[in-house]
Protein backbone atom coordinates (compact mmCIF):
# COMPACT_ATOMS: atom_id res chain seq x y z
CA UNK A 1 0.00 0.00 0.00
CA UNK A 2 0.93 3.25 -0.80
CA UNK A 3 1.26 5.61 2.01
CA UNK A 4 -0.40 8.63 2.48
CA UNK A 5 0.55 11.81 3.65
CA UNK A 6 -0.73 14.16 5.92
CA UNK A 7 -1.90 17.39 5.28
CA UNK A 8 0.61 19.43 7.60
CA UNK A 9 3.79 17.01 6.33
CA UNK A 10 2.85 17.81 2.46
CA UNK A 11 1.79 21.52 3.05
CA UNK A 12 5.12 22.88 4.58
CA UNK A 13 4.81 25.72 2.17
CA UNK A 14 1.95 27.29 3.31
CA UNK A 15 2.88 30.24 5.56
CA UNK A 16 0.08 32.55 5.58
CA UNK A 17 -3.47 31.72 7.36
CA UNK A 18 -6.80 32.42 5.69
CA UNK A 19 -7.63 35.79 4.41
CA UNK A 20 -11.02 37.26 5.29
CA UNK A 21 -14.09 36.08 3.56
CA UNK A 22 -14.26 37.72 0.13
CA UNK A 23 -17.61 39.90 -0.49
CA UNK A 24 -19.00 38.41 -3.76
CA UNK A 25 -21.81 39.81 -5.51
CA UNK A 26 -23.85 38.66 -8.76
CA UNK A 27 -25.09 41.26 -10.43
CA UNK A 28 -27.91 40.80 -13.73
CA UNK A 29 -27.51 43.24 -16.57
CA UNK A 30 -29.60 43.35 -19.70
CA UNK A 31 -27.35 44.19 -22.74
CA UNK A 32 -28.72 43.76 -25.98
CA UNK A 33 -31.82 42.37 -25.32
CA UNK A 34 -30.01 39.74 -23.52
CA UNK A 35 -29.77 39.16 -19.65
CA UNK A 36 -25.75 39.01 -18.89
CA UNK A 37 -24.49 37.67 -15.13
CA UNK A 38 -21.64 39.56 -13.31
CA UNK A 39 -19.84 38.42 -10.84
CA UNK A 40 -18.11 40.75 -8.74
CA UNK A 41 -15.34 39.44 -5.71
CA UNK A 42 -14.48 42.35 -3.08
CA UNK A 43 -15.61 45.21 -5.72
CA UNK A 44 -13.69 44.04 -8.45
CA UNK A 45 -15.72 41.98 -11.64
CA UNK A 46 -14.47 38.76 -12.66
CA UNK A 47 -11.80 38.98 -15.63
CA UNK A 48 -11.43 42.48 -15.79
CA UNK A 49 -9.22 43.67 -17.61
CA UNK A 50 -8.56 47.53 -17.01
CA UNK A 51 -5.02 47.50 -14.71
CA UNK A 52 -6.25 50.19 -12.69
CA UNK A 53 -9.05 48.12 -11.38
CA UNK A 54 -6.97 44.63 -11.37
CA UNK A 55 -3.60 45.21 -11.67
CA UNK A 56 -1.27 42.61 -13.23
CA UNK A 57 1.26 40.53 -11.05
CA UNK A 58 4.61 41.81 -10.95
CA UNK A 59 6.75 39.67 -13.53
CA UNK A 60 9.71 37.42 -11.91
CA UNK A 61 12.45 35.30 -12.91
CA UNK A 62 11.68 32.28 -12.43
CA UNK A 63 14.12 29.19 -10.30
CA UNK A 64 16.14 27.17 -12.65
CA UNK A 65 14.14 23.68 -13.78
CA UNK A 66 15.49 21.49 -10.51
CA UNK A 67 15.25 17.56 -12.11
CA UNK A 68 16.24 16.31 -9.02
CA UNK A 69 13.63 18.19 -7.34
CA UNK A 70 10.68 17.24 -10.07
CA UNK A 71 11.75 13.38 -9.55
CA UNK A 72 8.66 11.55 -7.86
CA UNK A 73 9.33 10.55 -4.17
CA UNK A 74 8.91 7.38 -3.10
CA UNK A 75 5.25 6.52 -2.72
CA UNK A 76 3.96 8.69 -5.17
CA UNK A 77 1.65 7.48 -8.06
CA UNK A 78 3.66 8.00 -11.05
CA UNK A 79 0.24 9.61 -13.62
CA UNK A 80 2.75 9.79 -16.69
CA UNK A 81 6.19 8.98 -17.27
CA UNK A 82 6.19 9.79 -20.93
CA UNK A 83 5.53 6.32 -21.94
CA UNK A 84 2.83 5.12 -24.16
CA UNK A 85 2.13 2.53 -21.74
CA UNK A 86 1.50 5.15 -19.20
CA UNK A 87 -0.77 7.20 -21.29
CA UNK A 88 -2.97 4.41 -22.06
CA UNK A 89 -2.78 2.77 -18.89
CA UNK A 90 -3.85 5.79 -16.87
CA UNK A 91 -5.51 8.47 -19.17
CA UNK A 92 -8.84 8.40 -21.01
CA UNK A 93 -11.04 10.87 -22.60
CA UNK A 94 -13.59 12.34 -20.81
CA UNK A 95 -16.29 10.16 -21.77
CA UNK A 96 -14.48 6.95 -20.72
CA UNK A 97 -12.90 6.27 -24.34
CA UNK A 98 -9.63 6.34 -25.86
CA UNK A 99 -8.16 9.80 -25.48
CA UNK A 100 -7.23 11.31 -28.88
CA UNK A 101 -4.38 13.24 -27.07
CA UNK A 102 -1.01 11.86 -28.68
CA UNK A 103 2.72 11.23 -27.39
CA UNK A 104 4.97 13.74 -28.81
CA UNK A 105 9.00 13.27 -27.54
CA UNK A 106 7.98 12.05 -24.02
CA UNK A 107 4.99 14.41 -23.59
CA UNK A 108 0.88 14.20 -24.00
CA UNK A 109 -0.03 17.01 -26.26
CA UNK A 110 -3.31 18.26 -26.62
CA UNK A 111 -4.80 17.72 -29.94
CA UNK A 112 -7.57 19.98 -30.81
CA UNK A 113 -11.28 18.72 -31.32
CA UNK A 114 -9.95 15.97 -29.01
CA UNK A 115 -11.49 16.86 -25.60
CA UNK A 116 -10.52 17.37 -22.11
CA UNK A 117 -7.87 14.22 -21.16
CA UNK A 118 -8.69 12.64 -17.35
CA UNK A 119 -7.08 10.54 -15.21
CA UNK A 120 -8.56 6.85 -15.08
CA UNK A 121 -8.33 7.05 -11.20
CA UNK A 122 -9.99 9.53 -8.83
CA UNK A 123 -8.52 11.57 -5.81
CA UNK A 124 -9.39 13.74 -3.47
CA UNK A 125 -6.79 16.03 -1.33
CA UNK A 126 -3.52 15.76 -2.55
CA UNK A 127 -0.04 17.03 -3.84
CA UNK A 128 0.36 17.00 -7.26
CA UNK A 129 3.22 17.59 -9.46
CA UNK A 130 2.64 18.65 -13.07
CA UNK A 131 4.90 19.44 -15.77
CA UNK A 132 4.12 21.92 -18.99
CA UNK A 133 5.02 23.82 -22.43
CA UNK A 134 3.43 25.61 -24.13
CA UNK A 135 3.83 25.71 -28.10
CA UNK A 136 7.01 27.56 -28.74
CA UNK A 137 5.56 28.47 -32.30
CA UNK A 138 3.75 31.54 -31.11
CA UNK A 139 0.27 32.08 -32.14
CA UNK A 140 -2.80 34.23 -31.17
CA UNK A 141 -2.57 36.13 -28.16
CA UNK A 142 -4.16 36.62 -24.52
CA UNK A 143 -6.61 33.38 -24.07
CA UNK A 144 -5.72 32.37 -27.08
CA UNK A 145 -2.22 31.66 -26.78
CA UNK A 146 -0.89 28.65 -24.96
CA UNK A 147 -4.26 28.11 -23.42
CA UNK A 148 -5.15 24.94 -21.46
CA UNK A 149 -6.16 23.76 -17.68
CA UNK A 150 -4.94 21.59 -14.65
CA UNK A 151 -8.47 20.75 -13.16
CA UNK A 152 -8.31 19.08 -9.43
CA UNK A 153 -11.18 16.76 -9.17
CA UNK A 154 -12.08 17.63 -12.89
CA UNK A 155 -14.11 20.44 -11.08
CA UNK A 156 -11.34 23.63 -9.74
CA UNK A 157 -8.31 24.46 -12.60
CA UNK A 158 -5.28 26.12 -12.00
CA UNK A 159 -4.84 28.05 -15.67
CA UNK A 160 -2.40 27.01 -18.04
CA UNK A 161 -1.17 29.79 -20.67
CA UNK A 162 1.68 31.72 -22.29
CA UNK A 163 1.73 34.61 -19.95
CA UNK A 164 5.33 34.84 -21.21
CA UNK A 165 4.97 38.99 -22.18
CA UNK A 166 1.27 38.40 -23.29
CA UNK A 167 -1.23 40.57 -21.21
CA UNK A 168 -4.50 39.25 -20.37
CA UNK A 169 -6.81 39.38 -17.40
CA UNK A 170 -5.15 38.92 -14.42
CA UNK A 171 -7.68 36.17 -13.25
CA UNK A 172 -7.24 33.77 -15.90
CA UNK A 173 -3.05 34.54 -16.61
CA UNK A 174 -1.02 31.13 -15.84
CA UNK A 175 -1.17 30.43 -12.46
CA UNK A 176 -4.37 32.03 -11.62
CA UNK A 177 -7.63 30.30 -9.56
CA UNK A 178 -9.46 30.26 -12.42
CA UNK A 179 -11.97 33.56 -12.51
CA UNK A 180 -11.43 33.61 -8.61
CA UNK A 181 -7.83 34.11 -7.26
CA UNK A 182 -4.72 35.99 -9.01
CA UNK A 183 -1.00 34.85 -8.91
CA UNK A 184 1.53 36.77 -6.63
CA UNK A 185 3.64 36.90 -9.38
CA UNK A 186 4.37 35.91 -13.07
CA UNK A 187 6.92 33.56 -12.94
CA UNK A 188 6.47 32.16 -16.76
CA UNK A 189 9.04 30.71 -18.91
CA UNK A 190 8.84 32.01 -22.92
CA UNK A 191 7.07 29.53 -24.76
CA UNK A 192 8.61 26.02 -25.66
CA UNK A 193 10.34 25.87 -22.19
CA UNK A 194 9.29 23.46 -19.80
CA UNK A 195 7.32 25.01 -16.85
CA UNK A 196 6.29 23.33 -13.51
CA UNK A 197 3.51 23.23 -11.46
CA UNK A 198 3.73 21.97 -7.49
CA UNK A 199 -0.14 21.90 -6.26
CA UNK A 200 -1.04 20.85 -2.64
CA UNK A 201 -4.55 20.83 -2.80
CA UNK A 202 -7.26 20.56 0.12
CA UNK A 203 -10.82 19.08 -1.03
CA UNK A 204 -13.84 21.17 -0.11
CA UNK A 205 -16.59 19.30 2.07
CA UNK A 206 -20.44 19.32 1.83
CA UNK A 207 -23.13 18.71 3.97
CA UNK A 208 -25.64 16.22 3.01
CA UNK A 209 -28.04 19.84 1.81
CA UNK A 210 -24.88 20.54 -0.35
CA UNK A 211 -23.83 23.61 1.72
CA UNK A 212 -20.03 23.99 1.59
CA UNK A 213 -18.91 23.03 5.30
CA UNK A 214 -15.45 23.46 3.94
CA UNK A 215 -13.87 25.26 1.13
CA UNK A 216 -11.31 24.18 -1.28
CA UNK A 217 -8.04 25.38 0.15
CA UNK A 218 -4.78 25.78 -2.97
CA UNK A 219 -0.96 26.25 -2.63
CA UNK A 220 0.85 26.77 -5.98
CA UNK A 221 4.24 26.58 -6.46
CA UNK A 222 5.29 28.20 -10.74
CA UNK A 223 8.84 27.27 -12.01
CA UNK A 224 10.01 27.72 -7.86
CA UNK A 225 7.71 30.63 -7.20
CA UNK A 226 4.91 30.50 -4.54
CA UNK A 227 1.66 32.11 -6.58
CA UNK A 228 -0.90 30.91 -3.87
CA UNK A 229 -0.19 30.77 -0.23
CA UNK A 230 -3.15 28.59 1.51
CA UNK A 231 -5.77 30.02 -0.48
CA UNK A 232 -9.06 29.26 0.27
CA UNK A 233 -11.44 29.28 -3.15
CA UNK A 234 -14.39 31.19 -3.02
CA UNK A 235 -16.14 29.32 -5.91
CA UNK A 236 -15.86 27.28 -8.65
CA UNK A 237 -13.52 28.22 -11.33
CA UNK A 238 -16.29 27.41 -14.39
CA UNK A 239 -16.80 29.78 -16.52
CA UNK A 240 -20.41 31.68 -16.75
CA UNK A 241 -19.63 34.18 -19.09
CA UNK A 242 -17.03 36.92 -19.93
CA UNK A 243 -17.46 38.26 -16.88
CA UNK A 244 -19.13 35.54 -14.56
CA UNK A 245 -17.83 32.33 -12.83
CA UNK A 246 -19.29 29.11 -11.09
CA UNK A 247 -20.32 28.71 -7.68
CA UNK A 248 -19.55 25.41 -5.76
CA UNK A 249 -21.95 22.65 -6.81
CA UNK A 250 -22.09 19.60 -4.18
CA UNK A 251 -19.88 16.32 -5.94
CA UNK A 252 -18.19 13.13 -4.67
CA UNK A 253 -15.58 13.10 -2.14
CA UNK A 254 -12.90 12.08 -5.21
CA UNK A 255 -12.59 13.45 -8.93
CA UNK A 256 -10.00 12.77 -11.79
CA UNK A 257 -7.05 15.07 -12.52
CA UNK A 258 -7.90 16.52 -15.70
CA UNK A 259 -5.80 18.67 -18.40
CA UNK A 260 -7.85 21.37 -20.84
CA UNK A 261 -7.78 21.00 -24.67
CA UNK A 262 -8.47 24.41 -25.68
CA UNK A 263 -7.39 24.17 -28.86
CA UNK A 264 -3.75 24.52 -28.40
CA UNK A 265 -1.40 22.10 -28.80
CA UNK A 266 -0.15 22.41 -25.24
CA UNK A 267 2.28 19.89 -23.57
CA UNK A 268 2.40 17.61 -20.13
CA UNK A 269 5.11 15.21 -18.71
CA UNK A 270 6.09 14.05 -15.35
CA UNK A 271 2.56 14.05 -13.88
CA UNK A 272 2.60 12.14 -10.28
CA UNK A 273 0.44 12.61 -7.12
CA UNK A 274 0.30 12.05 -3.32
CA UNK A 275 -2.81 11.14 -1.61
CA UNK A 276 -2.90 13.67 1.49
CA UNK A 277 -4.35 12.49 4.32
CA UNK A 278 -8.09 14.25 4.98
CA UNK A 279 -8.46 17.05 7.89
CA UNK A 280 -11.82 17.20 9.20
CA UNK A 281 -11.45 20.84 8.90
Amino acid sequence: MKPILTLAAATAVITQPLAAEPEILKEIREENGKKVEYTFIDGVKVHETDPAKQPPPKVVTPKPYDAEKAKAPEGAIVLFDGTEESLHKNWTSMKGGETKWKLVDGAMESVRGAGYIRTKDEFGSCRLHVEFATPKNVKGDGQGRGNSGVFLMGIYEVQVLDSYENATYPDGQCGALYGRAVPKVNACRPPGEWQTYDITFQRPIFDESGKVLRKARFTVVHNGEVIHDNVELSGGTGWRGPHSISEYEKHGDTGPISFQDHGNPVRFRNVWIQKLEEQTR
